[in-house]
């Protein structure tokens, strides 16, 4: 089926007002590309959504937009993408999932594929085309959003379990960090592949001799600056399901003895704590099962914030808090929290 499945899709679907989505116009692959269509469709930019296409996806621009009168949001999943080169172009295959709520609060869930073809980019001449969409075969299901992805699409066989997880961490990294993150913009394709790390863990409530379970911990570069570099986490616990982390970091109040000398510390307070995404010069140990971060707060480090979490009992918590927060030449932190060290 064609691009104009979509108008069929917005005239019977809408959504109660939201928050528009932040801007993103993103062809650098399949996902990217089927991701800031449905954005442009969700911030009602039709004519941005219509460029997308190879063929116009309705008789006139006027008219594409009137196919989606009433329709006020819509949320796109993707799964793993799959390619084929021919004659000069490469050819992609990914499944998506689209849901759209209609103003009576029913909620409709389309699943299906999109094909998208890249011509080489080294041999188009002035008249350069992005990567685009051919067309899309979309159907009604029962399932929610987050089921109701496809395995695979076209020939290509199911991605293997592994593949499936990073693309639906890579998913969630664009969806939950892409404005925050600048990353995207300035390195290149490896840089934003994700380190990932099993780890082996039991909760609480499980008897010593259960079997070990095993978590997923996706790693991806943020921002990046002269002296700092932050990662964001996506997790996969032991079903699967995958959500983006925040860790317990604390708030303080520094005080510095006399008015302008940030040398000497008089006192650290922690007033309380917040959970932060990034963190700083970041790694991560299987065999303590800790992540570490280290922020420089100018160049020479002697001013500094480090802290460790432990991954126990399927989630990471805040064991060790470390602050330099004098401007001295020298390195002498001062824990403020710990719960690492013992009696």
């Amino acid at each position: 089926m064609r691009a104009p499945l979509l108008v069929a899709l917005a005239a019977a679907t809408s959504l109660p007002a939201v928050a528009a989505e932040p801007y993103r116009d993103d062809r650098s692959d399949p996902a990217a590309l089927v991701e800031s269509l449905y954005n442009a469709i969700d911030r009602k930019e039709y004519a941005r959504a219509w460029s997308y296409f190879a063929e116009p996806p309705a008789a006139t621009p006027e008219d594409y937009a009137r196919g989606f009168e009433g329709t006020e949001s819509v949320a796109v999943r993707t799964g793993a993408a799959s390619a084929e080169g021919a004659a000069g172009s490469t050819f992609y295959s990914i499944p998506v999932a689209i849901e759209a709520r209609q103003t009576d609060g029913e909620t409709v869930v389309f699943a299906g594929c999109y094909e998208l073809r890249l011509a080489n980019p080294q041999v188009q001449g002035e008249d350069f085309r992005p990567l685009h969409v051919v067309k899309g075969t979309l159907a009604r299901t029962a399932q929610d959003i987050g089921e109701a992805v496809p395995a695979s699409c076209g020939n290509a066989p199911p991605p293997a379990p592994a593949e499936r997880m990073s693309a639906e961490a890579k998913a969630i990294y664009r969806a939950a960090f892409g404005t925050a993150c600048t990353a995207p913009d300035i390195s290149g394709p490896e840089e934003l592949e994700p380190q990932h790390y099993e780890i082996g863990f039991n909760y609480m409530h499980d008897e010593e001799s259960a079997p070990r379970r095993t978590a997923l911990l996706y790693q991806f570069l943020c921002n990046r600056g002269a002296y700092n570099e932050s990662h964001v986490y996506v997790l996969a616990d032991d079903h699967g399901d995958l959500r983006p982390l925040g860790f317990a970091t604390p708030t303080l109040d520094i005080r510095y003895e006399g008015d302008d000398d940030n040398e000497k510390v008089d006192a650290i307070y922690v007033t309380g704590f917040q959970s932060v995404a990034e963190l700083t010069n970041a790694g991560f140990d299987a065999g303590t099962m800790t992540l570490t971060s280290f922020a420089k707060w100018r160049g020479v480090g002697d001013a500094s914030a480090s802290g460790t979490w432990i991954f126990r009992d399927g989630a990471f918590a805040l064991v060790r808090y470390d602050v330099d927060a004098s401007y001295d030449g020298e390195e002498n932190p001062q824990t403020v929290v710990d719960y690492l060290t013992g009696p």
